[in-house]
C-alpha cells in the first residue's frame, strides 16, 4: 500500500493513503541500519499491521524528486519564504541565505512579505523592488487584514510548497487562513525580544485543497550555508549570472578584483546594494570557515 508521509514525530510517521485514511507507522529497522531517515513529503510503501487501529510499518521509500536538509523535507515543488514587513523587522541577510540554499537545491522560491499593513508604503515598495529586480516573485500579504490571500492561493495551487521563515512573521496565521482543518498554534511577538516564539514543533504536511500541500516546518532563527566553497557562492545570486564571464579576470569573485562587471553594475544601480552586501557577508563567512 502506498501513501505520503504528512507528519513525523519522535520516530512515528503519519502516512496518508488515498481513499483509506492516515496510518500511524514506525520505520523498519533496515532504514536505521542504512542510515536513511524517512522525511515528511516522502512517498512510501507501508505494510498494514492493523486496519482497525490504522497502524503500519514504512517498508520502502520511493525515489525522491529532491530533499532539503534544513528544513528536512522531500519532494517539494517550491519554497514560500515568509518574512514580516514589520514586527519583526526583516533580516535581509537571513532571507538571502535562504534563497542561496534554494538556488543550490534548484527549488523555485517565492518571497512573501506579510504584515504589509504595518510598514510604510515606501519601505514595502523598496523590499519588493530589490527582489523582483533579481528575478524573484514577491507577494505582499496581511494575515490580519486578509490581503493578498487569493494571489497566494493561486501560487500554491497544485503544488507542494515548503513554508519557512523566522518566528513571529505570521506563517501560522497565513496557514490558518488558507485552510480550516489543521489549526496552527500562533505565538505572540515577544515585546522584549521583538521576535516570536517558535510555534511549529515538527514538520507536517497540510492539504490546503486537492493536490495542494503546505509543508509547515519549525521556524529558524539562524541559517548557515554549509559545505560550500566561497568561489561557488556567486552562482547562487541570480542577478550576478548575466555578468558571468564578462569580468576582466576569469573566475572573478566579485569582491576585490579590478574590471569586475558585477561591481560596475552595482555602481550603475543595476544590482541592489542590499543584495551585494549580503553576498559579501556570506563570502567572508565562507572564507573564515575554510581558514579554521
Amino acid at each position: 500500500m502506498q501513501g505520503k508521509i504528512i507528519k513525523g514525530i519522535s520516530g512515528f510517521y503519519y502516512v496518508k493513503v488515498a481513499g483509506s485514511g492516515i496510518y500511524e507507522c514506525k520505520a523498519k529497522g533496515i532504514f536505521r541500519k542504512e542510515k536513511i531517515k524517512p522525511l515528511v513529503g516522502d512517498n512510501v510503501e507501508i505494510e498494514v499491521l492493523s486496519e482497525e487501529e490504522k497502524l503500519g510499518n514504512v517498508v520502502d521509500i520511493l525515489p525522491r524528486k529532491n530533499e532539503l536538509i534544513r528544513p528536512a523535507v522531500a519532494n517539494v515543488d517550491q519554497a514560500l519564504v515568509i518574512f514580516a514587513a514589520r514586527e519583526p523587522k526583516p533580516n535581509f541577510s537571513l532571507l538571502d541565505r535562504f534563497l542561496v540554499i534554494m538556488e543550490r537545491q534548484e527549488i523555485p522560491a517565492v518571497i512573501c512579505f506579510n504584515k504589509q499593513d504595518l510598514a510604510d508604503e515606501e519601505e514595502v515598495q523598496r523590499m519588493q523592488e530589490v527582489y523582483t529586480s533579481c528575478g524573484y516573485e514577491v507577494l505582499l500579504t496581511s494575515a490580519s487584514q486578509g490581503d493578498g490571500m487569493e494571489e497566494l492561493r493561486s501560487i500554491l495551487r497544485g503544488k507542494t510548497t515548503t513554508v519557512a521563515g523566522p518566528s513571529g512573521v505570521g506563517k501560522s496565521s497565513l496557514t490558518n487562513l488558507l485552510q480550516q482543518e489543521v489549526v496552527m498554534e500562533t505565538g505572540e511577538i515577544s515585546r522584549k525580544l521583538g521576535r516570536g516564539r517558535h510555534t511549529t514543533r515538527h514538520s507536517q504536511m497540510i492539504e490546503v485543497e486537492p493536490d495542494t500541500y503546505l509543508l509547515d516546518t519549525p521556524g529558524f532563527t539562524s541559517f548557515y550555508v554549509e559545505e560550500m566553497d566561497k568561489e561557488d557562492l556567486r552562482h547562487y545570486f541570480r542577478e550576478f549570472l548575466k555578468y558571468e564571464g564578462t569580468c576582466r579576470f576569469q573566475g572573478c569573485t566579485h569582491t576585490h578584483e579590478p574590471g569586475c562587471s558585477v561591481k560596475a553594475a552595482l555602481e550603475a544601480g543595476e544590482i541592489p546594494k542590499e543584495r551585494y552586501e549580503s553576498y559579501l557577508e556570506l563570502y567572508r563567512e565562507l572564507a573564515d570557515k575554510r581558514r579554521y
